[in-house]
């Protein structure tokens, strides 16, 4: 023996490190409230102390593993020698005599070979174990290390896994069900072989009574009770996989495949609340839009095993589906039909079924293990599908849609369950916080499961007249006001480079003559868009609107910019919006707020550019002292270096760089105005069903109405939904921003925006009302009676009023609107 220790003793690795051992631990993503949102990482693990686990958990582990730990040196001489006596009688060996301490060093330091070298190798690094740490210590390691099936590493991630609880909150069963799992973690869990696992459990109840651990009762109690584990998957309190997915990626690019396994902990700035209200607002929307364009009728069947061809499989194609209806094997039947649901992705509002019988008033459905009612009310909208345009008769009874094995898709409605199905046209919702860009809720499609493109930052589609915003905005700082006159007039353009002459029309087809830049804009008058960007000019039009936050790559440098026909992500169009929400400054979207590492230390803290009206004045400030008095600028130098440093509006700990103005304050109110007449009075009026006064927004619908959206907002948040199919194709004829895209926005911004009082936008310096003649945009003539309020930068109020219709002069002539329309 002593010189197997002499041979050894060398090779033993320093048991010192297994205090500052670092165990796998998975990427675990939260929101801003600290919801787990998602884990990513092969081992699943959650490390405990031994303060925090259960005593009754302690003892059951003991019981079945090694009562006599906390009494021997680290090696159970007796258990030895019945393995050695055992390996002597049979030439097999049975069990290995390895006591916890054993066992944490084989984990931490050896390999799974049965070899007499590693054993003895084993039984000396328990020794040194044992002079180095605690018992609480070793079996702490212990605890954390062991694989307990189902890519569960520690006893919390197994709990989590079988309970979808924390070990804390386990029953006496429970844990002994845990306790049992070390010996045969994959053969013998309760969810692979729940029949070995119970008589492991049994087991383990019958040494925790033996050695009076526990009582009479508590033991019968528990060996009494069902099995009442299954497979749990990564537990989340927020549905958000694109989010996960997003950070995801982003931490492999930080710190690589480290990314799986240090442990980092994500806290997003997501709010969980507005992400369960946007998946919900997103999915409604487009189940709404599906059936109100027909059933398309899949018929999917899910396996049915008949009792004649459980006897004799050679029958099956000569059974008829009446034979098969009349005599199938439900027990079988049904444990199939349940695996196979339970497979199936979570698709948020909607669930998978399969149907059990289809009767004349409705038709029971098999899921989550039971027997629901579909009732014949939750059926009539099923009208074929025929095309986009077209849907066909209501359906007269159940069994023209449903037959008995038929999977199918279900929504849990207030009457009831209604009939669904997998929707084609797909969608996206983006919300932000407009002072400094932060993500507030995101959903990048339908469902992550069944298609996992983020249709949110990936996918470019045309913006439509939502993209006209920062037209009109362009405008406005060119020497337009909201009330200069534009002529809505056919408009031919011929080019070179076309293959045919563009003719733009309005979307209802007509022309309205001249018009006012604010009507325009509520109306969506694509010809005034038109007209007003030629009069900018394209090119410095994309030099106002690049700073917004467009990749200027994107932007088309002709008249096609002015009807949105540059394709950008919703994400990019959610950005822009922010600037007309904040006060005219550009921010960047941020998901990431911090990172964390296992043990809590910050790793990293977002420093977005946020909005910072004070620093913006003293800044405006300081710049009029300069001009002032020049003697000044040495002082107040000094004290931008001091911790009074006007440039900085945050507070010293925080440091948080201000948001660069790329929006006059004064076109920004303008701009606002009008967009809020959008709402009051224009495509955007379903918003007014939120009664509030602080929203504006503008919906946008592109060519053979392929795409529908609608962006918008309040001085809190900005959101843009958007609404087509991957592939574009028309939505059909009666699909627009108003009605397709704009009820998503209302639903969700609804839940968003409760018990969040409004906030009206404030008027600036140098902005005045004034009346004006709704025909000219010229000032009103006193006492008109049709004259209107409009607002003004102060320099550019119409300098003449309208001259009102006189009666005819001597020689014929009228004095008639001598002042010419400006038209462009």
């Amino acid at each position: 023996m002593m010189a197997i220790y002499l041979y050894l003793s060398p090779t033993l690795p320093d048991t010192e490190e297994l205090k500052n051992v670092e165990l796998q631990t998975p990427l675990r993503v939260y929101s801003a409230d600290g919801k787990l949102i998602s884990e990513f990482g092969e081992k699943r693990r959650t490390p405990l102390t031994y303060a925090e686990t259960p005593p009754e958990f302690i003892n059951a582990l003991l019981a079945s593993e090694d009562d006599g730990f906390f009494e021997h040196f680290g090696i159970d001489l007796k258990g030895l020698a019945r393995a050695v006596i055992e390996l002597i009688r049979t030439g097999k060996k049975k069990s290995g005599g390895s006591t916890i301490t054993m066992q944490v060093a084989k984990n931490y330091y050896l390999s799974a070979e049965k070899t007499f070298a590693r054993k003895f190798t084993e039984i000396l690094l328990a020794l040194k174990i044992e002079q180095s740490l605690s018992k609480q210590e070793i079996l702490e390691l212990y605890i954390n290390k062991i694989y307990l099936g189902k890519r569960a590493y520690g006893i919390e991630a197994a709990a989590q896994v079988y309970y979808g609880k924390s070990i804390k909150e386990l029953n006496l069963a429970q844990l002994a069900m845990i306790a049992g799992l070390p010996q045969a973690p994959s053969a013998a869990n309760p969810v692979n072989n729940p029949r070995r696992a119970l008589d492991r459990r049994n087991y383990v109840l019958a040494r925790m009574r033996t050695l009076e651990m526990i009582s009479a009762e508590e033991f019968d109690i528990a060996a009494r009770a069902p099995i009442t584990a299954r497979y749990h998957g990564a537990t989340s309190e927020v549905l958000a996989p694109y989010i996960a997915e997003m950070v995801r990626r982003d931490m492999v690019e930080r710190y690589g495949d480290d990314a799986y396994t240090v442990g980092y902990n994500v806290y997003t700035t997501i709010d969980s609340s507005r992400q369960v209200a946007a998946n919900k607002a997103l999915q409604a929307g487009l189940l709404k839009y599906d059936r109100d364009h027909g059933y398309r009728q899949p018929k999917p069947m899910a396996p049915v095993t008949t009792l004649e061809v459980a006897e004799n499989p050679e029958l099956e194609p000569w059974l008829s589906k009446a034979d098969k209806a009349h005599d199938i094997d439900w027990p079988q039947t049904l444990e199939q039909w349940h695996d196979l649901l339970r497979a199936q992705d979570d698709m948020g509002l909607i669930a998978p079924a399969i149907v059990l019988t289809v009767e004349s008033t409705g038709a029971w459905i098999f899921q989550n293990n039971s027997e629901r009612w579909l009732p014949f009310s939750g059926m009539l909208w099923a009208k074929p599908y025929v095309n986009v345009n077209i849907i066909g008769a209501e359906p007269k009874q159940p069994s023209d849609l449903l037959s008995i094995g038929q999977r199918i898709w279900v929504e849990e409605t207030s009457n009831g369950l209604l009939l669904a199905q997998m929707p084609e046209v797909e969608g996206s919702i983006v919300s932000l916080r407009p002072k400094d860009g932060a993500i507030q809720a995101l959903v990048g499609g339908f469902s992550f499961g069944s298609n996992k493109f983020n249709r949110a930052i990936q996918a470019d589609r045309q913006p439509g007249s939502a993209f006209k915003p920062f037209i009109y905005s362009a405008a406005l700082a060119n020497g337009f006001t909201p009330a200069s006159i534009i002529n809505d007039a056919p408009v031919v353009f011929e080019d070179a480079s076309l293959e045919n002459t563009w003719r733009p029309q309005n979307n209802s087809g007509k022309f309205y003559g001249p018009t006012r830049l604010r009507e325009a804009l509520y109306k969506s008058q694509n010809l005034v868009s038109i007209r007003i960007l030629k009069q900018v000019g394209a090119s410095k039009a994309v030099n106002y609107i690049e700073p917004f936050g467009f990749p200027r790559s994107k932007l088309n440098a002709d008249l096609s910019l002015a009807l949105g026909a540059s394709a950008v992500t919703p994400m990019e169009l959610a950005t822009g919006y922010c600037v007309l929400a904040n006060g005219g400054f550009a921010v960047d979207p941020y998901l990431i707020s911090r990172i964390e590492d296992s043990s809590g230390n910050i790793l990293f803290a977002a420093k977005p550019r946020t909005v910072c009206l004070e620093c913006e004045k003293q800044q405006s400030s300081i710049a009029q002292e300069q001009q002032a008095a020049s003697e000044l600028l040495e002082q107040q130098l000094q004290q931008q270096l001091g911790l009074s440093n006007p440039l900085q509006a945050q507070t010293e700990a925080e440091q948080l760089p201000a948001a660069p103005r790329v929006m006059d304050e004064r076109t920004h109110f303008l701009m606002i105005s009008m967009l809020k007449d959008v709402v009051r009075r224009g495509t955007g009026r379903r918003a007014l069903a939120l009664n509030r006064d602080d929203l504006a927004g503008k919906t946008g619908t592109t060519n053979d109405q392929k795409d529908a959206w609608f962006s918008g907002f309040s001085p809190d948040l900005v959101t843009t939904v958007w609404i087509g199919f991957d592939q574009p194709n028309t939505l059909g004829r009666w699909a627009f921003g108003s009605n397709t895209a704009l009820p998503v926005w209302v639903d969700y911004m609804g839940s968003a925006l409760n018990g969040v009082p409004e906030q009206p936008f404030e008027q600036p310096e140098g902005i005045v009302s004034v009346r004006i003649d709704p025909e000219t945009g010229l000032l009103a003539a006193p006492g008109q009676s049709n004259a209107i309020f409009e607002y003004f930068k102060e320099e550019d109020v119409p300098s003449q009023p309208v001259k009102l219709s006189l009666p005819d002069n001597n020689d014929g002539s009228s004095n008639t609107d001598l002042v010419p329309e400006q038209l462009f």
